[in-house]
């Protein structure tokens, strides 16, 4: 195999090469550097590459291997985490320059989680600052790899880009509101936002802490239970992760879904915010999930249209996180922080708790619809991805829209997994996503929904024009 052509190997076909000894990991690795030298330039994906490490653990790998100590499917594996989870020795930002000289003495648990199965830290990804805001980045905002003029979708955008471009096998992004699952649509992705607890945040720098959640990005559904299974389980660093078993998420993916109940959330399917192409696009989508033997039901959910007002009811938890930052250098606060931040400062205790208490009713609809459905299936976004605009974005109508087009925070307040994958390309080859929302701590029947959907689609197999 031409190295060149490595990093077009999915996650899952590049870990069986490395396990076979057909392929190094030097090789892969010094394969995934060629490529980030040569466009991250135009991607703005990575903040640090982390080549000298990179290329260390990959000796390291090879040796160990090569004595018979194959450590498991993501040994060897180049892998881009989002710069919000500490990495011991390695920089990490937060996507701001405050914190642009912070080298954490620790990894955060899911980084732990990754070295221990032998996947190879690559890079540090591109977001938006602190993961609190969706568009602005301090940094070089990452470029979308099917159209650089457009943006990712935030606030894991670099992870987004680094995986759409082949610019690391497979990465992990942080998800509050949306955060995996957006980047994930509008780059033509397959991101996992697990149920809460689920997954460590122990060394993960918070933004919400009643909905941050660590999960991955993939380029296919088999790489994306490979790397949630790495990360997934118990921490007793992290009080608020569960005990719940972990089970074999690849061993779901049969392609069977023979029987299975899909609840299409009418509410914001047919609401005047999605875009026809994306609508048409998840309608088609879904009458295959129904051709494999699912049998489709519309579900009404009547506070699905207010999920994002009422998570924008709860941007207080920001504010408190980083009140130090705001009293001494709130100046160095990028400017939608800066004024998000000052609006949730001052707002009232009131509003604060009438949020939580709709938030309560909300995930209460959501979950009386998972006791009639399996599944519960719609857009990921309104609209595909949008062109980049200077930071920081003041127009306020634009950003209502901008906020109005995402789709995700319905399960964000849940608490409950979700996942985007690509159903479709707009008529100006842009990706579109279907969003499948499953109950609590059953990822594992959302990814055997989501790897039915992509098997008998060929989404999947479209490569951006980079």
């Amino acid at each position: 195999m031409e190295r060149a052509d490595i990093p077009y190997l999915s996650a899952t076909d590049l870990s069986e090469l490395i396990r076979d000894r057909e392929v190094s990991p030097v090789e892969v690795v010094e394969a995934y550097l060629e490529r980030i030298e040569r466009l991250n330039d135009k991607l703005h994906a990575y903040i640090t590459v982390c080549s000298d490490e990179a290329i260390q653990a990959a000796r390291e790998a090879e040796d160990a291997i090569a004595q018979g100590n194959y450590l498991g499917p993501m040994h060897g594996v180049p892998v881009a985490v989002k710069d919000q989870a500490h990495t011991k020795g390695i920089r990490t930002t937060f996507g701001s320059p405050i914190f642009a000289d912070f080298v954490p003495d620790e990894d955060a648990t899911v980084v732990s989680k990754l070295k221990a199965s032998g996947a190879i830290l690559i890079g540090k990804s591109n977001m938006t600052e602190f993961g609190t805001t969706g568009f602005s980045h301090q940094f070089d905002t990452p470029r979308n790899p099917w159209d650089l003029e457009r943006y990712t979708g935030g606030s894991s955008s670099g992870s987004g880009a680094a995986t759409a471009g082949f610019l690391c096998a497979t990465s992990l992004g942080e998800d509050t509101g949306g955060s995996i699952r957006g980047p994930a649509t509008w780059c033509g992705l397959v991101g996992l936002r697990p149920s809460w607890g689920r997954v460590s945040r122990y060394g993960v720098r918070p933004g919400s802490w009643t909905m941050d959640t660590m999960g991955p990005i993939s380029r296919t559904v088999k790489d994306c239970a490979l790397t949630i299974q790495t990360i997934a389980g118990h921490d007793p660093k992290d009080p608020y992760t569960w005990k719940s078993p972990v089970p074999d998420y690849q061993k779901g993916l049969d392609g069977n879904i023979r029987g299975l109940k899909v609840g299409v959330i009418t509410d914001l399917l047919y609401s005047e915010a999605v875009e026809s192409e994306v609508r048409d696009a998840v309608s088609k989508a879904t009458s295959v999930l129904g051709e494999l033997g699912a049998t489709i039901e519309e579900i009404s959910i009547p506070l699905a249209r207010h999920a994002q007002t009422i998570s924008s009811g709860l941007r207080v938890e920001a504010p408190v996180t980083y009140r130090e930052l705001l009293r001494d250098r709130l100046r160095e606060i990028g400017h939608d922080n800066r004024i998000g931040y000052l609006v949730g400062s001052v707002l009232p205790a009131q509003a604060y708790f009438k949020a939580q208490k709709l938030r309560v009713m909300l995930r209460q609809q959501v979950l009386e619809a998972l006791d009639r459905v399996d599944v519960l299936v719609l857009p990921t976004s309104a609209v595909a991805a949008p062109k980049v605009e200077p930071d920081p974005v003041i127009d306020s109508k634009e950003k209502a829209f901008r906020n109005s087009a995402s789709l995700t925070p319905i399960f964000s307040l849940a608490s409950t997994p979700a996942l985007s994958i690509n159903c479709g390309f707009t008529s100006q080859n842009l990706p579109i996503g279907l969003q499948i929302g499953g109950k609590p701590f059953d990822e594992e029947t959302v990814l055997k929904v989501a790897y039915a959907y992509e098997q008998s689609t060929t989404w999947h197999n479209r490569k951006p024009p980079i």
